[in-house]
């Protein structure tokens, strides 16, 4: 998958330095999506190291924190190869990048989830799982709200006079996750998973309602500051909850639709606000993230009884 993901974006990079027909950059755009998912992965092997510890609860907590510094740390370092070098420089290390990363991390044989034999229906997915679905329609409706303030910081940071600041913004919102989630591994809950759960899609709701009232860059970075410090916690509790929910065998699979949803959320965020913005202006775009933000607190309000239960079932197995 790597191979195909590597030839497609090298493909898409030539295509766009000797102008080919539009088409083919769609079309290598398609094939370069066939990544592997590399967090899901990264999930499931440290799921089977610390299945059952309390530092599963940590490890979650750095991967998140990964994740988030990378939205801070790729797009600079991008632009800035792209604009000092040549256009195409920084989607051209990101491919390195990719190679290089995945080639050391299959290299790890030692920890490596083996093989399990099924412990129920063979031919069953886990996204059939009524748990695995709410979570990963919770990060659908997460991850909306995370494209929409991507594509209207930057409409937004246009509308006052500082296109520059766009950055800046997408930048604090990650900062802000990634603290929230250096903070939050370092906790030991008390409460049950699907309480977290409740609480923090709460705070994501409340804290993008102030969107639709920002009158300046500077207050706009308050406030998805405070937005992104529940976006970590959050993840990490729905990863947690992944692991309780799915069978071993198939921890993988159920960790790759997670992300998934999360990646779906994104796009589906980034080109509903980018037609709400164009409609209508940024204020129509932060209503896009607002309205994501009560359907991910009536998801988790719906679903709470289900994974409660599944939750008990889990830690009773467990003992």
């Amino acid at each position: 998958m790597t191979g195909i993901s590597v030839m497609a974006l090298g493909a898409l990079l030539l295509c766009a330095r000797f102008g080919a027909p539009v088409w083919t950059l769609y079309a290598s755009a398609i094939l370069a999506g066939f990544m592997p998912s590399m967090a899901a992965m990264v999930r499931a092997r440290w799921s089977r190291l610390y299945r059952g510890s309390p530092r599963l609860h940590t490890a979650f907590a750095l991967e998140s924190v990964v994740d988030e510094l990378t939205f801070v740390i790729g797009p600079a370092l991008s632009v800035a190869l792209c604009t000092a070098v040549f256009p195409e420089a920084g989607p051209l290390v990101a491919v390195v990048f990719l190679a290089i990363g995945v080639l050391l991390f299959v290299a790890q044989r030692e920890t490596e989830p083996p093989v399990l034999p099924p412990s129920g229906s063979a031919g069953s997915s886990a996204i059939r799982l009524g748990a695995v679905r709410v979570l990963v329609l919770t990060l659908v409706a997460g991850g909306v709200i995370v494209g929409t303030v991507d594509v209207v910081s930057v409409a937004f940071a246009r509308h006052v006079g500082s296109p520059s600041a766009a950055g800046v913004v997408v930048s604090v919102y990650a900062v802000g996750s990634a603290v929230s989630g250096l903070v939050f591994g370092t906790l030991k809950p008390a409460m049950t998973p699907p309480r977290l759960l409740l609480i923090g899609t709460a705070g994501t709701a409340a804290s993008v309602v102030p969107l639709l009232v920002v009158d300046g860059v500077v207050s706009l970075c308050a406030v998805v500051f405070v937005a992104g410090l529940f976006f970590s916690p959050t993840m990490i509790v729905v990863m947690r909850m992944i692991e309780k929910a799915v069978p071993a065998e198939k921890l993988t699979e159920g960790m790759t639709w997670a992300i998934t949803g999360l990646s779906i959320g994104v796009a589906l965020g980034a080109a509903v606000s980018g037609e709400v913005v164009d409609r209508f202006g940024s204020d129509g775009g932060f209503a896009v993230a607002v309205v994501a933000g009560g359907l991910i607190i009536l998801i988790a309000l719906l679903s709470y009884p289900l994974l409660s239960r599944k939750t008990a079932i889990s830690e009773e197995a467990a003992r």
